[in-house]
Formats: structure tokens, C-alpha cells, sequence
């Protein structure tokens, strides 16, 4: 397949962004994954990107992504970052390497019957609305000890870290505050656990050098990699 060149340089833009902010923190650029958020994208823009070396994609609608992730290129590593209906549930199991947005008892209730049904093993994280805003999704940080503990118990489910949508900034630094907090709450868990949870999904197009020098281990980037959204969600 022939490269497109524009995706290329979009591609290239963001791991330079992000290679950059690991040097200006001292980590090691392979210690943060890139999630290429191809919702409301075409499977052809996710081959383009894939003809690049992009391996990773995220999507947030269930009807949207099945269809798609059938027709993009083989070999691909797809993750849930989008709000999960619990009605939804049993088409995300087992299609997704992680689901980044478990956020309730119910829907945590409802993975680990169906996971444990299907003889699988789902990775998951917990979303945190760390700013308690009330048109987002996630678990209050008050909320999270509990729901966590919950999670971790359930043997079809494996709890591997937080995440995080922070309220929207013209500054980027204005994010950094939700980055640090759900780094403080995901180490106040790996101690009250006795576990180690990993991952860190904050950051997207805007402000990820931001989430990157606050320990993001997962960038979700779109609109910088595939440029506007064309059409609106169904």
C-alpha cells in the first residue's frame, strides 16, 4: 500500500510532539503510547494511518466501530475510549485490548457477566471526572476508592489504570491540574490496592505535551492526526 504523504506528516508531528516532551522530562518516548482516535473517521483513513507504522486506534461509538474495525487493514490494536451503554456491552468485550471508560457498578456488573460468560479476560481502566463536570462521564474521585476495589475483585475484568477527559482550556496548562490529580489518585489506589495500575489515559490533540510531563502512559490523539471530524456522531 502507498503511504499518504499528508498522514505521514501528521503522524510524524505528533510522535515528535510527544518525543519532545518525554526529553523535556526525562522519559523515555516508548513509555507513551499513541491512541489514534479514528472516530467519525473512515476505515481508509485508518489504513492510510496503518500504512504509516500507527498500530493503536481508538473509536467511541459501538455502532461505528465494529463495521469499521471489519473492514480496516488485519493486525490492528483497537481501544474503547467512548461513554459504554450497558446495553452495548457484550459487542465491546473481547474486540477491545483495554476499555478506557468504566465508570459505574452497573456497567462493571455487567462486563464481568459477560466476559466471564464468553471465557475471556477484559482490560479495563476507570474514568475519573476529576473536575465533577456534570455533562461528562466518570466515577467522582470520592466515588473511586470503591467502584476500584469492586473492579479489582472481579476475576474477568483486569483493572490496569485511570482515565481521564479534563475540562477544555485555550491554555493547555490548564489541563495540567486533572492530569496531576488522577496521577495522585491512581498512586493512592496502587497503595490501597496492593496492585500496580499502569496506565494513564490523559491527553489528546490539545494538550498532551501536558498530560506527557504528568505521567500519561496513553495519549488519545485525533483531530491532529486525521484532521476535522466530517460528520456528526448517530
Amino acid at each position: 500500500m502507498s503511504v499518504d504523504v499528508s498522514a505521514r506528516e501528521r503522524l510524524d508531528r505528533v510522535r515528535s510532539r510527544i518525543a519532545s516532551a518525554c526529553a523535556a522530562c526525562g522519559r523515555d518516548p516508548s513509555s507513551v503510547t499513541l491512541v489514534a482516535v479514528s472516530k467519525l473517521h473512515d476505515a481508509a483513513e485508518v489504513a492510510a494511518l496503518a500504512a504509516c507504522g500507527q498500530t493503536i486506534f481508538g473509536e467511541s461509538y459501538i455502532q461505528e466501530a465494529l463495521p469499521k474495525m471489519e473492514a480496516a487493514p488485519a493486525g490492528l490494536v483497537w481501544h474503547f475510549i467512548g461513554h459504554l451503554q450497558r446495553n452495548k456491552a457484550r459487542f465491546a468485550i473481547g474486540r477491545f485490548a483495554c476499555i478506557h471508560t468504566l465508570d459505574n457498578m452497573e456497567l462493571a456488573q455487567v462486563l464481568q457477566k459477560r466476559t466471564s460468560d464468553a471465557g475471556l479476560t477484559q482490560t479495563v481502566c476507570l474514568q475519573v471526572n476529576v473536575a465533577g463536570e456534570t455533562q461528562k462521564s466518570g466515577v467522582a474521585p470520592d466515588g473511586l476508592p470503591e467502584l476500584a476495589e469492586a473492579v479489582a475483585a472481579m476475576p474477568a475484568l483486569r483493572l490496569s489504570g485511570l482515565m481521564v477527559i479534563p475540562p477544555v482550556f485555550d491554555d493547555p496548562e490548564g489541563a495540567r491540574p486533572a492530569f496531576c490529580r488522577l496521577r495522585e489518585l491512581r498512586d493512592a489506589l496502587e497503595t490501597r490496592l496492593g496492585m500496580p495500575l499502569p496506565m494513564l489515559s490523559m491527553g489528546m490533540s490539545g494538550d498532551l505535551e501536558a498530560a506527557v510531563m504528568e505521567g500519561a502512559t496513553h495519549v488519545r490523539v485525533g483531530t491532529d492526526l486525521f484532521g476535522p471530524r466530517q460528520r456528526p456522531a448517530s
